[in-house]
């Protein structure tokens, strides 16, 4: 019923992948169940394959839109649905903690362009205090990324950052076909719970985000060695971790002991 207000193919310029797949549009629903007194943020629309369904089930829903031609189309195709507010900007540019004001979290949702889904992650960290949790579909890769443990050929950057300040849980695997037109790589839906200011721990954020950039910028070099900006090796072997040792091999509540004792 809505697909007749969506004329334009997808833009290969704003990396866009529209979803199509029924089964994979319920599971991401189910995965969200949103309540009654939620406040729902989906960030990147597209042509509205998770916006309805949710629209259909809550009955109200803000957006963030950047493509122009797609804001008419979710407008007019929304009123079958529910009630629908479009924010027609760059997501990197929406203040998230303006946006939750004085009337509670906001539980966002997306199908994230992949080629902006790392500075979209890290973004939304800054406003972690007012997101109650996200949901998110990305390349397999980045999740696998988030969510990858010490001594993991993929644990790194993203992964130390994202956990220090969320809990991730990945939740399923998408296949290209699901999208169109699909995509050269496998997609997955992920749950990233922020963390209670308390349990987090990190008494200087930009201290510890130096240091976590610091200690990945090239893996092979040991901490004395990548770190040597930050910090000297007694440093490290004070906060209790071996100054010869791999920044791969380092666990976050390492990386935050390490931190908080510099700042």
């Amino acid at each position: 019923m809505t697909a007749s207000h969506f004329k334009d193919p997808p833009k290969k310029s704003l990396g866009q992948h529209f979803l199509h797949e029924r089964g994979i549009i319920d599971r991401i629903v189910k995965a969200v169940n949103p309540a009654p007194e939620d406040r729902l943020v989906e960030i990147g629309p597209g042509q509205g394959a998770i916006t309805f369904p949710l629209l259909d089930v809550h009955g109200r829903l803000t957006v963030i839109e950047f493509d122009r031609d797609l804001i008419f189309p979710l407008t007019e195709a929304a009123r079958a649905h529910g009630t629908l507010r479009v924010i027609h900007r760059n997501v990197l540019e929406v203040d998230f903690t303006a946006l939750a004001g004085e009337e509670g979290p906001l539980r966002l949702v997306g199908n994230l362009p992949y080629n902006l889904s790392s500075p979209i992650l890290f973004h939304a960290l800054e406003h972690a205090a007012v997101i109650r949790d996200m949901t998110f579909m990305l390349q397999k890769e980045v999740v696998d990324r988030m969510a990858a443990g010490p001594g993991s050929k993929v644990y790194g950057r993203l992964s130390v950052m994202l956990q220090a300040w969320c809990r991730v849980t990945p939740l399923f695997n998408v296949p290209p076909g699901a999208f169109r037109p699909p995509p050269k790589v496998d997609s997955a839906v992920v749950r990233l719970v922020p963390r209670p200011a308390g349990e987090v721990g990190i008494d200087d954020p930009v201290r510890f985000a130096d240091i976590v950039r610091d200690a990945f910028g090239q893996r092979r070099k040991t901490l004395r060695n990548a770190l040597s900006r930050q910090c000297d090796a007694e440093a490290i072997d004070a906060a209790g971790i071996d100054p010869g040792t791999r920044a791969e091999q380092v666990p976050v509540d390492a990386f935050v002991r390490l931190a908080n004792r510099l700042s």
